[in-house]
């Protein structure tokens, strides 16, 4: 019994010294494999050419301002994609000093490229393995799986676009990472944080372009059907599925979607070359640049007070509030007559004529009262133009070029029928969120003209070379209740202290000195980023690449990337023709096939299992829908466009390819599935082999010759460059 038990106590301790060294590991060696060699395509030879490539010259001014810490506007998407490609700068030391001005030029030995193009590069790499896992979790076999990893392993275009400083590759590794997560947790919805994951990966991808968007919404449609579905269990709480899909699909992306910004504005915070498009306030929250200029005036607008008026509109410049000694002209080029009297502009430069003296209409002084007397909503003043001592006016005379509108002019009394309209009504835009209480910066006005309740308006129009083409201001009755146009804010603020015309002068000359904090919050700058992002628009001009979104299909068209100063290599955007070709067989097969099914399920017959049906419309929701949003909406742009906005719809037909020729496959008999194996493997080698082919104008290397390069030039209409020596 003793040796029992001894027996017993020994074979205890040599289990729990087993336990911790026993380890079980699965491992699908097929994903191994295609993400050695997605790393491999994407990552070798990173390096290379140690240029600028087309959009780095781009992304690549970001970057530099990100690491000076410079405010800027990018109305092409949101902060995070920026942040990205600035965080892989900041890992291999960049100091931002590196002038992108034109593509092609070299780098410094200074500048580690490698580092630069490395996040999208990895992003990339990862889309590879992320099909696979996409494809096992719409429930098509390993196969398929491996069909379409290699259908986007082999992808010439992807390989590009990955391999530098650009944004598409981080967009759709954010977009598969949306899609499969969501699938993960429907096919196995006990843990919430595969839900959490996906509405936190399409935040992401709307923080990196807006075209994640599309996407987003595509994944909130799969959802709604799918919580529709949900709703006939009785078994599950019904309640707290929604809620949880609401927070995780809703809630989490806006919530994220705002931290970009706020990461952004809180690593921007010095001045930069796009402040005049913000407001004042908001340009004052900024080191240096206005808050140097503003830093320590007064808060509150009194009478007397020597101010500057930004005009809140941004479009077509920011400008000030402007007279100078000219007058109008006393008839106009079309014959109309004018008031002739001193011109009143909006100037888009910082002068010494952009100060006007704030007076009370029952006064005679320009100074300010001690205490001073804040100017209110309502209330009545004058504005006298600092350098020339002209009253701020309006009369029935039509505007030199809106005729529609009255002229603004400087009063000069002619002696004639026409006497001085120089009242104003301050109307606070803002008193609702602000103050009763003029102030600077922070309140936008409205100045209503008391004798005919016009408003002053920028008009936007250039003056003739007679108003040295500064821009019209105008009082308009008509006008949109909410136009940016109608509102003025104080920008530049001192109390006046001169009541003599030499000594005031001098005193517009100098700086001001009373320190008054002005900051706004965050929410206040976000909105307003926001709202100028969206709304402030850079001309687009036509590109030698540019191309509509129909050429895509059939890629007739591709990109020029960079071009050897002296060989003939050279780096194109080029997809793989027959993956192409293979995934828009597969989109047409779908959809023919999908309205065969459907006819025949309404005359009753159903050719396919429930299970299996299920499976099929699931493929074409996922697949075709991505497809269909990621394309559709840019037949509808009115913008510059080129191949790579393709690639996120391009990546949902590899997804479909593999998948719906496993379907076909099962379906089939025999002898056609030996037939249709027979055409997979030789369709296979074919991408293979022109991917291969397509090498050296993926990677820039090896040289060819003109011959051989002319021997790329499978279409008419792609521009492939060379040289004959």
């Amino acid at each position: 019994k003793y040796c029992t038990t001894l027996k017993e106590q020994h074979s205890r301790a040599s289990m729990m010294l087993q336990l911790p060294l026993v380890m079980t590991v699965q491992m699908d060696l097929v994903l191994l494999l295609v993400s050695v060699l997605a790393f491999w395509t994407r990552l070798s030879q990173l390096s290379y050419p140690n240029a600028v490539v087309f959009d780095e010259v781009y992304y690549g001014q970001f970057v530099s301002l990100y690491m000076k810490r410079v405010f800027f506007i990018d109305d092409s998407g949101p902060p995070l994609g920026h942040m990205i490609l600035a965080l892989g700068a900041y890992l291999g030391g960049f100091d931002g000093n590196f002038v992108w001005n034109r593509i092609g030029a070299e780098y410094p030995s200074s500048v580690n490229v490698w580092s630069l193009r490395l996040l999208p590069a990895l992003c990339g790499a990862l889309c590879v393995p992320l099909v696979y896992l996409l494809t096992l979790e719409l429930k098509f076999s390993h196969l398929s799986a491996l069909g379409a990893a290699l259908l986007l392993l082999l992808e010439n275009s992807l390989i590009v676009q990955s391999r530098f400083m650009l944004l598409e590759s981080v967009l759709i590794f954010f977009v598969l990472l949306a899609v499969f997560s969501y699938l993960r947790f429907h096919n196995a919805p006990s843990w919430y944080g595969w839900l959490l994951l996906s509405g936190a990966s399409c935040a992401a991808a709307i923080g990196v372009k807006y075209m994640g968007v599309f996407s987003h919404l595509l994944l909130l449609g799969v959802a709604s059907l799918h919580t529709w579905t949900m709703i006939g269990d009785r078994t599950l709480n019904v309640c707290l599925q929604c809620v949880c899909r609401v927070v995780c699909l809703l809630v989490v992306p806006v919530l994220l979607y705002v931290f970009w910004f706020y990461i952004h504005l809180s690593i921007l915070n010095r001045s930069g070359p796009h402040d005049q498009l913000m407001s004042s306030a908001f340009q004052a929250s900024l080191q240096g640049g206005l808050s140097r200029i503003t830093q320590g005036q007064p808060l509150e607008v009194a009478y007397g007070s020597q101010v500057t008026l930004r005009s809140s509109a941004s479009q077509p410049i920011p400008c000030w509030l402007h007279s100078h000694k000219a007058n109008y002209p006393i008839r106009y080029e079309n014959g109309r007559g004018s008031s002739h009297q001193q011109q009143v502009t909006c100037y888009p430069f910082k002068d010494v004529n952009n100060w006007w003296i704030i007076k009370d209409p029952s006064r005679q002084e320009l100074v300010v009262s001690s205490p001073p007397r804040p100017i209110r909503h309502g209330d009545v003043i004058q504005l006298v133009h600092g350098m020339t001592s002209r009253f701020l006016n309006s009369h029935d005379v039509a505007a030199p070029m809106s005729p529609h509108a009255q002229e603004i002019s400087g009063y000069i009394d002619f002696n004639v029928s026409m006497p001085a309209q120089n009242l104003w009504r301050v109307v606070i835009s803002n008193r609702d969120s602000e103050s009763e209480v003029w102030k600077t910066i922070l309140s936008e006005v409205r100045l209503v003209h008391v004798n005919t309740s016009a408003v002053l308006k920028l008009s936007g129009v250039s003056l003739p070379d007679w108003g040295f083409r500064q821009l019209e201001v105008v009082a308009e009755k008509l006008f949109k209740a909410h136009s940016s146009s109608l509102g003025w804010t104080v920008e530049e603020h001192r109390y006046g202290t001169s009541e003599e015309q030499k000594e005031r002068e001098a005193e517009l000359h100098s700086p001001t000195h009373i320190d008054v904090d002005r900051k706004i919050s965050f929410w206040a700058k976000f909105l307003e980023l926001q709202w100028k992002m969206l709304t402030v628009k850079q001309e687009d001009s036509e590109h030698k690449y540019s191309s509509a979104p129909l050429e895509w299909i059939t890629m007739e068209t591709n990109i020029a990337y960079w071009l050897h100063p002296t060989t003939n290599a050279q780096i194109h955007l080029i997809g793989n023709p027959v993956s192409w070709g293979v995934a828009n067989l597969c989109l047409m097969a779908y959809q023919l096939l999908a309205a065969v099914y459907l006819l025949r399920r309404r005359r009753g017959f159903k050719d396919l299992p429930d299970g299996v049906w299920s499976q099929f419309v699931c493929l074409g929701c996922v697949c075709v829908g991505g497809w269909l949003v990621n394309f559709v909406p840019f037949l509808l742009m009115e913008k510059t466009l080129f191949l790579y906005h393709y690639l996120p719809a391009q990546c949902y037909l590899y997804l479909l390819s593999p998948a719906l020729l496993e379907h076909a496959h099962t379906h089939l008999s025999a002898t056609h599935r030996r037939a249709l194996c027979m055409c997979l493997s030789a369709g296979l080698l074919s991408v293979f082999l022109s991917y291969r082919n397509f090498c050296p104008l993926t990677y820039g290397s090896p040289e060819l010759s003109a011959n051989q390069l002319q021997a790329l030039k499978w279409r008419d209409t792609w521009d492939i460059l060379y040289r004959r020596h």
